[in-house]
């Protein structure tokens, strides 16, 4: 049976109420549309800004069924909604991107089985499953390397490093579930590549963002990326690749690793992981491209034409964390500067208290 069409004054149902979802709600309304956000926390940031809000677990089938019957289409702001969720408002909304993007995404050695399996490259990489299974991983990808929950890792949360001389008793104690263990890579820059992928198959990308992080928060994104065009190509195509193997719908973000190439040949791209949502790194399109990535996902998962990727300048969007937004006020007073707040009570240290993203005029070229 053919899913409904998506018109303008339906309301699209949106899982997760922070700052992500939020933006999609915005977008949303731009579009002439409501949202009705389905959140556990009754302190979300998203529901001030949605036409309704549901508070209650993800796993409650009855208050998800609820939610489902009262929305046109379902979409999510991040990646660790159960996939119970997923296929119980299945049975009652579209929900994009589907279930299998989330599986996919949702466990660390699932996801990169997957992307190897599409001929891409990733970190060699271990499961570990306790203790001894560590040493032997150790042993075969040696130190340092990285060891990271196989679930709910994000901001640099869920890993730690395996150093010389480190107890790998501790370490696997310190992660406490069944983990992944990860080579260093050796690059010389982080990017992501955002694209979006429409009910009909149809795609677009974004310019490549080059990403630099602190204390494993995005701390800043800038374009143009300081890659080869032949690099930015193929990133594209990759993510394309991934988008079209899941069958996805909406903005897909594939988090990848620069590394030279050898004896002085083209560089080559290592999938890191992807993310099945909109994500902090393009931010920058709000206010730098024609079509924000809150926008262009909104369009996507209603089925609607997508937008233009076109980017107005050269961009940095900063995120402001904690304290640093108690600089809004100077910020607003700096002209070319766009300032977004995520309506967030309390600055806290590693907490996203919202970005600023600033354009300027790019250079010609020649």
């Amino acid at each position: 049976m053919a899913e409904p069409a998506v018109s303008p004054g339906d309301t699209l149902g949106i899982l997760g109420g922070g700052q992500l979802g939020r933006m999609i709600a915005m977008a949303a309304a731009g579009l002439g549309l409501k949202s009705h956000v389905y959140c556990p926390d009754a302190d979300s940031p998203a529901f001030a800004v949605a036409d309704a809000h549901t508070v209650a677990d993800y796993r409650d089938e009855a208050a998800l069924a609820r939610f489902a019957k009262s929305v046109a289409v379902v979409t999510y702001e991040f990646e660790n909604v159960p996939a119970e969720t997923a296929a119980v408002l299945s049975r009652h909304a579209p929900v994009r991107p589907n279930g299998d993007a989330l599986k996919t995404s949702q466990d660390r050695l699932v996801e990169k089985q997957f992307i190897r399996s599409l001929g891409l490259e990733t970190a060699p990489f271990v499961a570990v499953d306790d203790p001894g299974a560590l040493a032997r991983a150790v042993a075969q990808l040696g130190r340092p390397s990285i060891l990271k929950t196989r679930r709910f890792g994000y901001d640099g949360k869920g890993q730690a490093m395996v150093r010389e001389g480190s107890d790998l008793a501790v370490v696997f104690r310190s992660l406490g579930q069944k983990s992944i263990l990860e080579g260093v890579v050796p690059f010389v820059r982080e990017v992501s590549m955002i694209v979006a992928r429409g009910v009909d198959g149809g795609f677009r990308a974004y310019e490549l963002n080059e990403n630099n992080h602190s204390a494993g928060i995005l701390a800043t994104t800038t374009l143009p990326a300081r890659v080869a065009p032949d690099t930015e190509r193929l990133a594209a195509e990759m993510a394309r690749r991934i988008a079209d193997a899941l069958d996805y719908v909406g903005v897909l973000t594939v988090e990848m690793f620069v590394v030279p190439g050898a004896n002085g040949g083209p560089e080559r791209l290592v999938v890191n992981e992807i993310a099945p949502r909109v994500h902090n790194s393009g931010h920058w399109t709000l206010g730098g491209a024609a079509t924000s990535q809150f926008e262009q996902h909104v369009r996507a998962v209603c089925g609607w034409p997508l937008g233009s990727t076109q980017r107005f300048g050269a961009i940095q969007m900063r995120n402001l964390i904690g304290d640093d937004v108690n600089a809004w006020r100077a910020i607003l007073a700096e002209p070319g500067a766009s300032l977004h707040l995520y309506g967030k009570a309390q600055p806290r240290p590693g907490r996203k208290m919202g970005h600023v993203t600033r354009v300027t005029p790019e250079p010609r070229r020649g």
